[in-house]
């Protein structure tokens, strides 16, 4: 099982570096630097359910997909994340989930030939302008997800909330259409539809 600890390759593109103004980088450092995911809280037992029940399809959907997020506290530890990112940065979680797909196919340590690392592929010139200092974070799952989440959100400010723009962004494509296609219609397959409740 040595083979198991290679990372993967991953076909992404490659974002580029940028320079960003001390307020973009301020506001960018401390969306990074809060705290882990907490266990959710919500406001009526409707919210909760449709929470738990999109953790269960979605957990279903990634055992299908055979991803590297074996164990059902692996992939629940996952979602949770994801959720908490997403709804920390704006950014919908189905977007996030086929972002994730199409990057790195849930691979947790997969690495691009730009060299984009982890689950949404960030890449390490991210860690030092975000004042971290060894890209080898990126392999860890909440980093990975806060750092893709935030940076995603990053790319749909600067393009006045033009998602086709912002994944080209995401990708180092900005502008070609073949990056976001893939990812809008991956989205589609993390689409789910919360149920209602009978009165």
């Amino acid at each position: 099982m040595a083979m198991a600890c290679i990372p993967l390759i991953s076909r992404a593109g490659a974002q580029v570096e940028e320079p960003l103004v001390d307020a973009v980088r301020n506001a960018m450092i401390a969306s990074i630097n809060g705290s882990a995911p907490p266990e959710p809280v919500f406001t009526d037992t409707e919210s909760r359910l449709n929470y738990l029940r999109w953790k269960v399809e979605m957990s279903q959907r990634l055992v299908r997909r055979k991803s590297d997020l074996v164990t059902l506290q692996e992939r629940d530890d996952f979602l949770q994340t994801v959720w908490y990112n997403c709804k920390r940065s704006r950014v919908q979680i189905d977007l996030v989930l086929g972002l994730i797909q199409v990057e790195s196919n849930f691979r947790r340590r997969a690495i691009s030939s730009a060299s984009a690392r982890g689950f949404m592929q960030v890449m390490p010139f991210w860690t030092r302008i975000l004042g971290e200092r060894d890209p080898a974070i990126l392999f860890d799952m909440q980093t990975n997800l806060r750092f893709g989440c935030v940076i995603l959100r990053h790319y749909l400010d600067r393009e006045n909330g033009n998602l086709f723009m912002a994944l080209g962004r995401y990708n180092g494509s900005r502008g070609k259409a073949p990056y976001p296609d893939a990812v809008m219609s991956a989205a589609k397959q993390w689409a789910h539809t919360p149920v209602q409740l009978p009165p």
